[in-house]
């Protein structure tokens, strides 16, 4: 068979909000699978075609007019919104330093004689310059404890 024949096949429509969106997604909208992870392994396996070719991508992208191909099953995904792609930029982080503001600055409040809530850090323990409170197996850098397995 040729690449420029066409093929005539009845496809069960599924109409999504906006595109694109997500090949797994497709199959989930569809209730072609039972769930992600589902979609996810039958796509990776290569049980799943995009306009006739295998799609081994979980998340590949998928506008409208595109067809599906899963367990002998065709879906055409509709979808009457723009395509709106996110380009990705970077985005500047904030500073360490505004949020330690930000926290001291309540801290300050709550030490200027209100006590603070059980349920709001009210049951941490006040800083006396030692490092007992963080135990002999713990790292000394982070204060985190080592697990054994």
């Amino acid at each position: 068979m040729s690449q420029d024949q066409e093929i005539e096949v009845e496809a069960l429509g599924i109409e999504v909000s906006a595109q694109p969106i997500e090949l797994y997604k497709v199959l989930k909208i569809a209730n072609a699978v039972g769930g992600g992870g589902e979609a996810k392994m039958a796509i990776s396996e290569g049980y799943v075609a995009v306009n006739g070719e295998i799609e081994l991508r979980k998340r590949c992208k998928i506008y409208d007019g595109d067809v599906i191909e899963f367990n002998g099953e065709f879906y055409v995904v509709l979808c009457d919104q723009p395509v709106t792609e996110t380009v990705s930029e970077p985005v500047a982080k904030p500073t360490a330093s505004k949020p330690k503001k930000n926290q001291s600055a309540k801290h300050r409040s709550a030490k200027a004689g209100k006590s603070s809530p059980a349920g709001k850090g009210g049951n941490k323990k006040p800083n006396t310059g030692k490092s007992a409170s963080i135990g002999k197996d713990a790292d000394q850098q982070t204060g985190r404890k080592r697990l054994m397995f």
